[in-house]
């Protein structure tokens, strides 16, 4: 049997082409108004020339995929594998993906840039350090809470109530020691102790701010309006209030321009921001995603997680704050990933299965269901693995057939593009037609009944749980003037329900809400449930475990 290389191992044999080779492939031209080149493979797209482009926008494709399991979906690496199948068939197209975080590259997944022959490139960079825009929005975000414990050291002119201070700190990096901490201790000369906390950095508001973004005199507007606290008295106190929006911008400034870089077959691929759809909106920017529209006829780009939380989230939020409308949506599976929703343990998945698959195929009809609900096609591409039995895709087939949804097998991990084709032909049959797009709620309605829309129509609970201070605290949004604010749902990935335990399609549960946060600038209310954390912790054996230098002086563990 012939050996099977890692994903580094074909990320490094990779002939990457010089950047300006690839951007113009997409009409940019090699000129210092259109781009900054960050060495031979990686740019910027300047915002400047991106404002002189008046082409009508691409076909808009999302690929997001069913509820994860321990046996992997390969979302990332379909969006890689559908945009060099485009690019095969004929069809001008860039995939739009987020940048990864530290946080699971050193915790549970060990990088995110794609699998096999279907990745980007340059892989390792990608996924550490990439361009900065990680450090940069750790930065500025940090930027602020310095600027408000500063501004209480130095006498309060603002009356800022320590007890009510709702800006956490961040860091990029699973650490679950930080999550509630006391600052400002050691004595008058360092200030008034108080307790704070920290998020990771995907789940800032700041992060949020600068993927919700149109360009930087709205980035900068966005930042001016988040709430950091409240006064004794409850009236709100906003960034602006502290003149934070500028530095702040300015920290951004070189970060808000999109970073392109290319497929191992060196197509186009715009990589930039990256909020977890768990905990955040789970979206990559929408700069980089109307660039992609106005530089290529067709745009892949991913939604985090599954369907009901990505997807939801892309369609709720990116699509209405963004003025975007999807011309398709192609829905990720695994066999192995249906088995386990069947019952199968993850150490039996190599056995053949139909029953098991039958029954995991409730959580991918429940998706499809869910995004029908937004009037959307579909498509649903099963990501190949070579336990896969024929029976087993069949059966699966069939379970789509029934539902008049087509399922087709894809080999992109083994052959790159060549092993999307048919998707890549389906997926522009959908495109070229018209759809019914809508969303489930209208802005006007009441935040709670928002929050229960998304609670019964998405996840098909019977209800949602939520006590009388959580009940108050959204009619204070409301009379604040938030009430318009879509819903950014913090929930775990693993289940529609808020019990990771539960697979397949669960219905008789109910959704409790734990906690609401207003994201004033971002403008979304962020809804807490059950017991997702926005600073995860690192496993019992994290992904960091593995990953060092080689004698070469070579990354490995970086999967």
């Amino acid at each position: 049997m012939a050996e099977v290389k890692s994903d580094i191992q074909i990320a490094r044999e990779a002939k990457m082409q010089p950047i300006k080779d690839i951007l113009s492939k997409v009409g940019v031209p090699d000129e210092n108004f259109a781009f900054s080149p960050m060495g031979r493979h990686i740019a910027k797209i300047n915002l400047e020339y991106l404002n002189t482009l008046k082409k009508e926008n691409g076909k808009l494709i999302l690929v997001t995929a069913i509820t994860p399991t321990p046996a992997g979906e390969g979302k990332t690496t379909t969006s890689v594998g559908l945009n060099d199948g485009l690019n095969k068939i004929g069809k001008k197209s860039i995939v739009c993906l987020r940048e990864p975080s530290l946080g699971p590259s050193f915790g549970m997944k060990g990088g995110a840039a794609g699998g096999g022959y279907a990745q980007v490139v340059p892989m390792e960079q990608i996924n550490l350090h990439f361009t900065g825009d990680f450090h940069a929005i750790t930065s500025a975000h940090n930027l602020l809470s310095a600027l408000i414990d500063n501004h209480i050291y130095w006498g309060n002119k603002l009356n800022i109530d320590v007890r009510r201070v709702v800006w956490r700190r961040v860091m990029d990096m699973n650490d679950r020691s930080l999550r509630s901490i006391i600052v400002d201790l050691g004595g008058v000369a360092n200030g008034y102790p108080r307790q704070d906390s920290f998020d990771i950095t995907v789940a800032s508001e700041l992060m949020a701010i600068f993927c919700l973004a149109t360009d930087l005199k709205d980035l900068e507007n966005r930042i001016g309006n988040i709430t950091i606290g409240y006064t004794r008295d409850k009236q709100s106190i906003y960034a602006k209030d502290l003149n934070a929006q500028g530095p702040m911008t300015v920290l951004l400034k070189e970060a808000i321009r999109p970073n392109v870089t290319q497929t191992l077959e060196n197509n186009p691929a715009i990589i930039h921001g990256g909020p977890f759809a768990n905990i955040a909106h789970g979206c990559n920017s929408v700069i980089a995603t109307k660039a992609g529209l106005k530089l290529s006829d067709y745009v892949v780009t991913e939604a985090g997680f599954g369907a009901d939380l990505g997807a939801e989230k892309f369609i709720n939020i990116k699509c209405r704050k963004g003025d975007l409308i999807p011309n398709a949506v192609v829905l990720v599976a695994t066999i192995r990933a249906l088995k386990m929703h069947g019952g199968v343990n993850k150490k039996n998945l190599q056995s053949e299965n139909v029953d098991a698959v039958i029954q995991g195929a409730s959580n991918l009809k429940r998706h499809i269901e869910n995004l029908h609900k937004f009037g959307l096609p579909v498509v649903v591409a099963v990501n190949n693995f070579i336990a896969d039995t024929e029976n087993e895709i069949n059966a699966l087939k069939e379970e789509c057939k029934k539902i008049n949804i087509e399922a087709i097998t894809c080999e992109h991990w083994a052959k790159g593009g060549e092993g999307t084709t048919k998707l890549a032909y389906k997926v522009v049959e959908l495109a070229e037609n018209s759809n019914n797009f809508k969303y489930i709620y209208e802005d006007k309605i009441p935040l709670l009944d928002k929050v229960k829309k998304i609670a019964t129509e998405i996840y098909r609970a019977d209800d949602i749980i939520a006590d009388s201070k959580i009940r108050d605290q959204l009619k204070l949004f409301e009379e604040q003037g938030y009430g318009n604010f879509p819903i950014c749902i913090a929930k775990t990935q693993y289940s529609f329900s808020t019990d990771p335990a539960l697979k397949g399609a669960p219905i008789n549960h109910s959704i409790p809400i734990r906690e609401v946060r207003l994201s004033s600038g971002a403008e979304f209310i962020v809804v807490i449930c059950g017991e997702i954390m926005t600073m995860p912790g690192l496993p019992s054996v994290p992904a960091a475990d593995s990953i060092n230098l080689n004698s070469q002086g070579e990354i490995e563990g970086l999967f």
